[in-house]
């Protein structure tokens, strides 16, 4: 089993349940306070560079929302189950709008109602995080009844 992220470490947000998560911008150089991730999810619009941990990357353009959004909702959930266990890093180009996007639908998943949950990721995590108003209006339908119910732990 891994340790999870220490809560003071840079970038990291607690979830409602505890579950720790850390996002970042990938044009800063990792942390020098925390350990290297086990699990880390890209956002990006072009492959990820290469990194020694588990990574998956999720095509989502800056600015714009997950090119494909079953494959993004898949992602995310995956992402929420594994982290009680792993240390599990989200990161675009600056760690704000796309992390922060997929951060409060993490936030979703937790339970966090979707239309509160990019409130929460701002107050918690980054005030500026989720940028665009299509990346707000989908966060507040990612728990829609299209999307799979709160997936059990």
């Amino acid at each position: 089993m891994t340790v999870a992220w220490d809560e003071q470490d840079t970038g990291v947000l607690r979830l409602p349940s505890g579950r720790l998560v850390r996002g970042r911008g990938l044009r800063r150089p990792l942390p020098a306070d925390s350990p290297a991730p086990t699990y880390g999810v890209y956002l990006l619009g072009k492959p990820p560079p290469q990194v020694p941990w588990q990574a998956r990357w999720l095509r989502w353009p800056d600015f714009r929302l997950p090119a494909d959004r079953a494959e993004a909702h898949a992602v995310l959930v995956e992402a929420w189950r594994r982290s009680p266990t792993e240390r599990v890093e989200f990161a675009c180009a600056g760690g704000r709008g796309r992390t922060g996007t997929a951060l409060a639908c993490l936030a979703v998943l937790d339970g966090v109602p979707p239309g509160e949950a990019v409130s929460y990721v701002r107050a918690h995590y980054d005030r500026h995080a989720v940028e665009t108003p299509w990346q707000r209006r989908y966060v507040r339908r990612f728990g829609a009844p299209s999307d799979a119910s709160r997936p059990e732990a």
